[in-house]
């Protein structure tokens, strides 16, 4: 355990001033700033829709959710995968990495945790801010009935299904990324495979659980509130759930037998 946290600190102060470590924080604000400021704009038009508390809050949350599920989250996970193993292939210090005296497992798991600590970062400031300008709306337009409702429970599944789901193209870049140092190919593939899993999700493919592009789409689908239904009845562990999960695991096992591979180049 004291490998994995010296190695886990080390990849801290290398990746501190990358942007893949400060677009797991300005995402959040800045997406969650710009639909506050649309819902305070367009307050009229919302108050006259006379939404329930609970249906404003899955108007609200939701806008940020299809944003990040269907679009900005593979892309962040696709470039954050590849700009963490990048700090190796441009600097070529595989070599040296591995020369430390700590245990091989720990030098690359630390990598892999350090990608998902940004995942929940990311999410983690969405869900908060989400419900931190909700009740901020509510205050500069007290017509809203924010303060009725309380989003915790729809906030946190609906991210956890996110941060699950994620995991697989997580897995699966990170690969990619250990075996090409360039930038082309690992999000070429991303990209391609990021298109393809929103349009397999979208049409209902019923395979489409099966690609790990589509697993966050297919999560948030499965979560979208029916107007009058009750946010709070959805499973988290789900098939797509459970499917991002074994991709982790497998992947990351793959994973761990590629860059032992590298280190005796």
């Amino acid at each position: 355990m004291h490998a994995l946290y010296i190695s886990l600190v080390s990849e801290f102060y290398k990746s501190r001033k990358t942007l893949a470590f400060w677009a797991a924080i300005l995402l959040p604000v800045i997406i969650c700033s710009l639909i506050t400021f649309g819902f305070y704009s367009n307050s009229e038009k919302v108050i006259a829709s006379h939404y329930p508390p609970m249906i404003l809050w899955a108007q609200y949350s939701g806008a940020a959710l299809g944003v990040m599920g269907f679009l900005v989250m593979p892309f962040y996970v696709i470039f954050m995968a590849f700009s963490v193993n990048n700090i190796e292939h441009k600097n070529d210090t595989w070599k040296m990495l591995f020369a430390q005296p700590l245990n091989k497992f720990s030098i690359y798991a630390a990598k892999y945790l350090y990608a998902v600590l940004l995942i929940f970062i990311c999410l983690f400031l969405f869900a908060t801010l989400t419900y931190a300008f909700g009740h901020l709306l509510q205050v500069l337009v007290p017509k809203y009935n924010f303060n009725q409702y309380n989003p915790q429970n729809i906030l946190i599944n609906s991210y956890a299904k996110l941060f699950l789901s994620s995991l697989g193209i997580l897995s699966l870049q990170f690969i990619l990324s250990l075996i090409w140092g360039d930038f082309l190919k690992p999000m070429g593939i991303g990209f391609v495979g990021t298109i393809m899993g929103i349009i397999t999700a979208n049409v209902g493919w019923k395979y489409a659980y099966l690609i790990p592009y589509s697993l966050p789409a297919l999560a948030l689908k499965m979560t979208r509130v029916k107007k009058g239904g009750d946010p709070l009845d959805f499973p988290v562990f789900t098939q797509e759930i459970w499917t991002s999960l074994v991709y982790a695991l497998v992947l990351f096992i793959i994973g761990y037998f590629i860059v032992t591979k590298k280190s005796i180049k």
